[in-house]
């Protein structure tokens, strides 16, 4: 079954078919929200994200547009965290704490690519999580961003050298 049709379905108040969305794209929402925070933080906005979706799904006019829409939530709820996250991190600066990373980090499978993309800068990480993580084409990363398709492709085109310089400075040759 489509993802549009399940959209009409739950819109209609199916409970099985907005049961079936969540399974469908829970883990892609996930490792979209894991890929821009940590692991920790990943569930809780995991869990905010599908209570919007919950509440917005009625408001959906156009069910075919689901996974850009739902990026869309993904996307800002990633960035009200992370603007939490920053607010509080210049606060505990200011009253003398240091920031502390977390040694758990290091543990995490993967964690060279973890690393690298975590060195990308926000903007440029989160067009290429989008464009080769989560295989959306340019035009929808542009609606989920808010930005013209050429900032994307340029974005997209920054991301990937920063992550060449930053695989190659630890040692990993294309």
């Amino acid at each position: 079954m489509t993802d549009e049709l399940l959209v009409v379905r739950a819109q209609l108040g199916e409970r099985a078919a907005l049961a079936e969305l969540v399974a469908r794209w829970r883990v892609p929402v996930w490792t979209y929200v894991r890929r821009m925070l940590d692991a920790e933080r990943a569930d809780d906005v995991s869990q905010e994200v599908w209570l919007a979706v919950v509440r917005g799904l009625p408001r959906l006019r156009e069910p075919g547009r689901f996974a850009p829409w739902l990026f869309t939530i993904v996307r800002r709820s990633v960035i009200d965290r992370l603007r939490s996250q920053y607010a509080g991190e210049e606060e505990g600066l200011a009253q003398g704490d240091i920031a502390v990373d977390d040694p758990v980090e290091a543990m995490v499978d993967r964690a060279e690519l973890v690393s690298a993309l975590s060195a990308l800068p926000v903007l440029e990480r989160e067009v290429l999580v989008l464009f080769y993580l989560e295989d959306l084409p340019v035009e929808d990363c542009a609606q989920i961003c808010q930005i013209p398709a050429g900032t994307v492709k340029s974005r997209l085109n920054r991301a990937r050298r920063l992550l060449r310089e930053h695989l190659e400075e630890k040692g990993y040759r294309p």
